[in-house]
């Protein structure tokens, strides 16, 4: 299973008020997802990434059945949870904590706080939905209490159905997040300026 591998940058855990979390996508790194926040606004942040084992968080599809991604799902999840304890551990509470993926790890950042609803410092999700080859709403408990979310995608993407991105909003809007999600028409699977923009404006630029 994944070995809890933690990359970090930013400012120190113990000289921050804010943490990062950053999940890199399938064949990706956590090196990768770090220069990530070159383009976002958290120079104030703690950055904390795991990597994860072979570079990949989950064998198959976010869509196929999840006991077919398992037990590497449940490790992945795991580990997004050690994460989230290395910072409140240091002190930094769930509503100063935010999340970041791209792709497989926009999944996973997905899931993991649609299980483990709280009212976090904000989520921006690049190209992601729920993991399932439907939603299963009993995994999703909680209360975002008014957590900004933003997704982005573009239709059509070759690995994360439109549909699902909506399916994804609607169920995080039932648990009280405030989503914002943008479709961008034939952007391939990639991350656009406008994104970016987006989630600085929504998610960080007012919190630095």
């Amino acid at each position: 299973m994944h070995k809890f591998n933690l990359f970090t940058a930013g400012k120190k855990l113990e000289d921050a008020k804010k943490v990062l979390i950053l999940l890199h996508g399938r064949g990706g790194s956590a090196e990768d997802i770090i220069s990530l926040s070159g383009y976002l606004d958290v120079e104030e942040y703690a950055l904390l990434a795991p990597q994860a084992t072979n570079n990949t968080w989950y064998p198959y599809s976010f869509m196929a059945k999840p006991n077919e991604n398992e037990p590497w799902l449940s490790s992945a999840l795991d580990i997004v949870g050690e994460a989230v304890k290395v910072a409140t551990n240091a002190g930094i509470p769930k509503e100063q904590i935010y999340f970041a993926g791209f792709s497989q790890g926009a999944c996973l950042t997905l899931e993991y706080v649609t299980r483990n609803a709280a009212q976090y410092g904000g989520v921006a999700a690049f190209t992601g939905g729920l993991i399932g080859d439907k939603i299963y709403r009993d995994n999703y408990t909680g209360d975002f209490n008014g957590t900004k979310v933003f997704i982005g995608t573009s239709n059509p993407d070759p690995h994360v159905p439109v549909e699902r991105v909506y399916a994804t909003a609607n169920i995080l809007k039932e648990m009280k997040a405030d989503v914002t999600e943008k479709v961008y028409e034939n952007m391939g699977h990639t991350i656009n300026q406008d994104e970016i923009n987006t989630a600085n404006s929504l998610i960080f630029g007012n919190n630095v």
